[in-house]
């Protein structure tokens, strides 16, 4: 594969992780979890919630989460990007509020399930509905991003 195929490919993973990342918080938000307060017995919702929960949170730590640290990585190396540089107008300082967002909403996540697993329901909704603005937040970022 040459140099050009290469770093479409590493892009390619980045965006369709993010891409899953965000459609996986939408799914799960406007669709299965909905259906289940809807459908089922109240301690069968409960079980199922947070099984599914559980489940998102293990493939964003095992899968989504490593991949978009690896690529971002690889992305902003291969585009020169350094610390002083997120500082400069345009690029730098949009993906520097990328960054920082992507952190907020990956600590909103982690919160979330911290919150979930100790029975504080309103503060998990909150943080969930954060972790989903905010993802929502850095794909507009993203877009603003030049590819090359």
């Amino acid at each position: 594969m040459d140099t050009v195929g290469w770093w479409s490919l590493v892009r390619f993973v980045h965006v369709a992780g993010a891409a899953l990342w965000v459609g996986g918080q939408l799914a799960l938000s406007l669709v299965i979890l909905p259906l289940a307060r809807h459908l089922l017995a109240p301690e069968a919702k409960e079980s199922f919630t947070a099984a599914a929960g559980r489940r998102f949170g293990m493939l964003t730590g095992a899968l989504f989460l490593p991949a978009q640290l690896a690529t971002g990585w690889a992305l902003a190396w291969h585009r020169g990007v350094t610390w002083a540089s997120l500082a400069e107008p345009g690029y730098g300082r949009t993906l520097a509020a990328k960054l920082a967002l992507f952190v907020l909403v990956m600590l909103a996540a982690a919160g979330h399930g911290i919150a979930h697993a100790k029975g504080r329901a309103e503060l998990a909704r909150i943080l969930a509905v954060a972790s989903l603005v905010g993802s929502l937040g850095v794909v507009l970022l993203a877009t603003a991003l030049p590819s090359t």
